[in-house]
């Protein structure tokens, strides 16, 4: 089967971990018999990428960089990408679309389906859902309305989790919807340092409010004359870099907690496999690929309740899971994990455990096999 896949998530030179969740589960996929040929969107107006070895062809195409932009960006991604994708599916069947986002690239297929009568299916990763919490007014409405369409016109909805699904089908849409889950390369986030754990806490976001960077650093400052020899480290960037920094020193807890700014995956595998615990107390996730990732290396990790990651963790057996905005409840879970060894192995080795058996790249591998299968036939 061939499929051509077209995201706007994907690693680049400057930044390998941006749609890893994309480009990993692909090179498994030709283990089922799948043939992916990869397209990678970036509007005109961001900085050209430089690809980093992932097989794929980088597009730029024309955009309005502004809410209502988003809403218009299918159609000039369509006009950009109709000659090249046309000509591709004479030389070489295409059996079937595969769109992450319905922005810009699921509209994009939409219109390709329509014009070359190739069906296609598209992944819903999160925000994508509630585009009202990216885009107001009028421009928000515009790109409802589109995603309604290429929900409609899909040959089948892919959530990330029951948290994605859920919020689909309360959206009223008549849009066939499956669960398949992110997973995680359990060869790069193994669990090889698991019994050699530094006095580390570590979280790993983009610097936003929704992450609960905030929260974590007001329990650590609760916690950590308590616990003298155990240090923050924070990997990621975003706009409250500086607001969080200020916070940690006026928290007097400046010179235990590291910023650690944007890291490539084998850091982030590396840094999550020496760790003591790991904790990113987000409000908003549609699943959380750095949960799985935690579990997989085999580390007890912190979640909010309420979230996508909930189809996974289950609370005190292979994760620990508090409600969202809860300081009592941050600063406890990382008292209780902190203070007990053993409690921290065997959550770990059960995350661990949990992965190997459901969440691996071979599993959502094959599971995206057989929905190709089923919606190219």
């Amino acid at each position: 089967m061939r499929v051509l896949t077209l995201t706007p998530f994907y690693p680049m030179a400057s930044d390998d971990a941006l749609g890893c969740f994309v480009a990993e589960p692909i090179r498994v996929l030709e283990d089922f018999d799948v043939v992916s040929c990869v397209v990678a969107v970036q509007p005109f107006y961001k900085p050209r990428p430089i690809p980093n070895g992932h097989p794929a062809e980088w597009i730029r195409y024309p955009a309005i960089p502004c809410g209502t932009g988003l809403a218009s960006a299918g159609r000039f991604l369509y006009a950009t990408l109709f000659s090249k994708v046309r000509q591709l599916h004479k030389c070489q069947r295409i059996d079937l679309m595969h769109a992450h986002a319905a922005l810009p690239c699921g509209h994009a297929a939409m219109l390709l389906s329509r014009a070359l009568g190739i069906p296609f299916v598209v992944t819903v990763h999160g925000l994508d859902v509630f585009f009202d919490l990216q885009v107001s007014g009028y421009g928000g409405r515009w790109c409802r309305r589109v995603t309604h369409s290429v929900y409609d016109a899909a040959a089948r909805v892919i959530c990330i989790s029951s948290k994605v699904a859920d919020a689909m089908a309360n959206s009223e849409l008549e849009a066939k919807l499956t669960v398949i889950h992110n997973s995680v390369d359990i060869s790069l986030f193994s669990a090889e340092y698991s019994h050699a754990e530094r006095p580390k806490i570590l979280s790993i976001g983009n610097l936003i409010p929704a992450k609960g960077h905030e929260l974590l650093l007001r329990a650590f400052a609760l916690l950590h004359q308590r616990f003298p020899s155990v240090a923050c480290d924070i990997i990621g960037d975003g706009p409250e870099r500086s607001p969080l920094i200020r916070l940690a020193e006026e928290l007097n807890i400046g010179s235990k907690v590291r910023f650690l700014g944007r890291q490539g995956r084998r850091q982030v595998a590396d840094a999550m496999q020496r760790c003591m615990i790991f904790a990113l107390p987000s409000s908003f996730e549609g699943l959380g690929c750095v949960y799985l990732e935690a579990m997989s290396a085999g580390k007890p990790a912190i979640a909010c309740r309420g979230q996508g990651i909930e189809d996974v963790m289950r609370h005190g057996h292979n994760g620990w899971l508090i409600a969202a905005h809860d300081l009592p409840g941050m600063a406890d879970a990382l008292s209780n994990l902190l203070q007990n060894a053993a409690l921290r192995q065997r959550i770990g080795s059960e995350a661990r455990k949990s992965i190997v058996e459901g969440y691996t790249l071979a599993h959502q591998a094959g599971r995206l096999a057989q929905l190709y299968g089923e919606c190219a036939a």
